[in-house]
């Protein structure tokens, strides 16, 4: 073996050892379960573990080694790792605790997390859980509950570290240090605030421990903070954070006083949640079923296939209406799936770049004319080089030169509705308030379908006939 193989070979065990999870673990797992081992043995194995890792571990098992593995192990279950699970997989897994169980868990985590657990509760089991809870710490969960399900109220972290303006940088840090004081376990900034509870500016750790005692927290903090308002949708958030770096931003309410902070991990959780959204909606699946039972599976997407069944039959009636021009001409059934094929594959590209470019903000009312101006020219240039491509072929397969015509035709025409219609779909739905990851590819493959056939079949009737 090479030299730079073993390297390899080195680098890929060293990234198993770094992610902790491995199918031979998994494995492990499954054999204790299902042998009956005592509890120590199963949480030997998983004590090495990151939360995140089990959060895995648990999903990869059946229902059955879940409820098994629950049941030894599940009073020391670090509570995060109730956060790190699959929504689907959470909500069977809490049918199996008590009302207990749930309070301790919530009362173990920090209010952002407290708040993704309690909300995927029905309303019995939330309203059982927040009475349980002392009183202090149910109203500050009631509140973040009142708030839009998607806001930076739900995705905001109620423990902040907060400072007066007079404050210097020797009492902050005393402050700090005062074991009394109950702190975040985690935070970056420290938020400074005037006599009415509003951030003011934000003091970074590691400059506030590289000055001296003596100086003001106001001589060293950043005015310029970028305040999150409570009611804000999480896409916004993520949308701030990703356009001015940011680690940590104040929540406020409608009055400017500061309720909570938002961190990045949160917002990394929002990005990849949000993505993982518009990637499904393309494909017609309204949530992630890859848990869901055969039955809940199928409820979700039949609608979507009976709405592309409609589309498909507004394609064959268009199709019908050619019939006597496909019985007198063979070789036009053969061709007329290439047009409609190609039309589609070059709109999804189209409409991919453009729901992804309204997702961050990139494609505006400013830039629009501009963007589908260059997606129409780029759909006629690929028509053109395509149309020559299949022109000719079809004009060697069929010995005609006046069908190879048509088809090239038709390509271009195609090509073009293609490039307009897959900027022109998602900027209108986007327009009149309907998401365009949702609906887009729906009527992109409509109209393809139908312009491909009708200008193939039309020409074809037109000319050949």
């Amino acid at each position: 073996m090479s030299e730079a193989a073993e390297k390899l070979e080195l680098d890929e065990d060293a990234l198993d050892e770094l992610y902790g999870l491995s199918d031979e673990l998994v494995a492990q797992v499954e054999d204790a379960l299902e042998e009956g081992e005592p509890a120590e043995k199963v949480q030997d194995l998983i004590d090495p573990l990151h939360v995140a890792d089990v959060a895995d571990l648990l999903e990869q098992l059946s229902s059955s080694d879940r409820d098994d593995f629950v049941e030894l192990v599940g009073d020391t279950l670090d509570p995060e790792v109730w956060v790190h699970l699959d929504e689907n997989v959470r909500e069977e897994m809490v049918e199996d605790l008590d009302t207990d169980q749930m309070v301790e868990i919530v009362s173990e985590l920090d209010s952002d997390d407290a708040i993704e657990f309690i909300e995927d509760l029905d309303e019995a089991e939330q309203q059982e859980v927040l009475e349980a809870i002392p009183a202090d710490d149910r109203a500050i969960l009631e509140q973040s509950l009142s708030f839009p399900e998607d806001s930076a109220g739900r995705l905001m972290q109620r423990e902040v570290v907060t400072v007066p303006s007079f404050w210097s940088v020797g009492q902050t840090i005393d402050y700090m240090r005062d074991e009394e004081i109950e702190l975040p376990d985690d935070f970056y900034n420290i938020v400074v605030i005037d006599p009415s509870h509003k951030p003011v500016g934000i003091v970074k750790l590691s400059k506030l421990l590289r000055t001296n005692r003596d100086k003001l927290v106001t001589e060293l903090m950043w005015e310029d903070v970028k305040v999150v308002p409570v009611t804000m949708d999480q896409e916004d958030v993520a949308f701030l954070f990703r356009q001015y770096a940011l680690v940590e931003s104040p929540v406020v309410d409608d009055t400017g006083r500061l309720v909570g902070i938002i961190t990045v991990d949160d917002i990394v959780e929002v990005l990849d949640e949000e993505h993982e959204e518009d990637i499904l909606k393309m494909g017609g699946v309204k949530e992630d079923d890859l848990y869901s039972d055969v039955v809940e599976t199928t409820r979700l997407r039949f609608s979507w296939l009976l709405v592309n069944l409609l589309t498909a039959v507004i394609a064959s009636i268009v199709i019908s209406l050619f019939e006597e021009t496909l019985e007198q001409l063979v070789a036009l059934a053969i061709l007329m799936p290439i047009v409609a094929s190609m039309g589609g594959n070059a709109g999804t590209q189209t409409l991919t770049v453009a729901v992804r470019a309204l997702a961050t903000n990139e494609l505006t009312t400013s830039n629009a004319f501009r963007v589908v101006w260059k997606e129409v020219l780029v759909g006629g240039v690929n028509g053109i080089l395509f149309a020559i491509l299949m022109g000719g072929l079809a004009w060697a397969w069929f010995n005609d030169l006046a069908l190879g015509l048509v088809i090239a035709s038709a390509m271009i025409i195609n090509m073009l509705a293609a490039g307009m219609a897959g900027t022109l779909i998602p900027i209108g739905l986007e327009k009149v308030g309907k998401d365009p990851a949702i609906a887009s590819t729906v009527f992109l493959t409509t109209i393809t379908d139908v312009v491909g056939f009708l200008s193939f079949l039309g020409l074809s009737a037109w000319v050949l006939l």
